[in-house]
């Protein structure tokens, strides 16, 4: 029979190839493998004494990672730390390694990238949907509300309602006398371009049925 603490060894070694892990990563998935808990206890010390294992630099690597790559904020760092398993004291003194201003400065880098995509929208769809983006990396309500206002005052290009109804299509409908507009198009329609059938309009309408006596110049018998 394997050694415990060999097979210990050997999962943590490969689970620690090309990336990093917690400890408590580490000793729940000893438990999946159902490795005995004093094997895998001294593994995980064992590996921690000498550096193999080390959460204070992993949450130090994982603050600078997702808040430079995903923009997140100090208070989500801090739930993704909890669910990695970090011991709150350890994660704590890394995310003192936040400032404050630098928060301030990601919240209105990434407005800044969505300020874009929001011209065509009201103003107050357009706040909703980016303190709403901001509130899901973790940002409060008050600086992502003051964030976004800066960035549309600052934009000064969100339409509102009443510009965005300007590019409407026409409503069906024109002039029974002269020339209308046809349907979906800006073009005016001159009355010979209409067609039997339709209106000035562009509109399709019912012709009356003609008789067969009508067709044939006379009466059926």
């Amino acid at each position: 029979m394997e050694d415990p603490e060999q097979v210990a060894r050997q999962l943590c070694l490969a689970a620690l190839t090309g990336t990093a892990k917690t400890r408590q990563q580490l000793a729940d998935m000893l438990r999946e493998r159902e490795v005995p808990d004093e094997a895998a206890e001294a593994v995980l010390e064992r590996f921690t004494e000498v550096g193999l294992i080390d959460d204070a630099a992993f949450a130090a690597m994982w603050i600078d990672s997702r808040q430079t790559g995903r923009g997140l904020s100090k208070r989500a760092l801090a739930h993704e730390l909890e669910a990695k398993g970090v011991d709150p004291e350890v994660a704590a003194v890394a995310l003192e390694a936040v400032d404050p201003q630098a928060e301030w400065d990601t919240a209105r880098a990434l407005v800044a990238k969505k300020v874009p995509s929001m011209r065509r929208l009201d103003t107050a769809t357009a706040t909703r949907r980016m303190v709403g983006m901001l509130a899901r990396k973790g940002y409060g309500g008050g600086l992502a509300a003051i964030v976004v206002r800066e960035a549309l005052e600052a934009d000064g290009a969100v339409e509102d309602a009443a510009a965005v109804a300007d590019d409407a299509p026409p409503e069906l409908g024109g002039s029974s006398e002269g020339t209308g507009l046809g349907a979906w198009s800006r073009r005016p329609v001159d009355e010979t371009e209409v067609g039997e059938g339709l209106t000035l309009d562009g509109v399709a309408r019912s012709r009356p049925v003609q008789r067969r006596s009508d067709l044939s110049g006379g009466r059926t018998s």
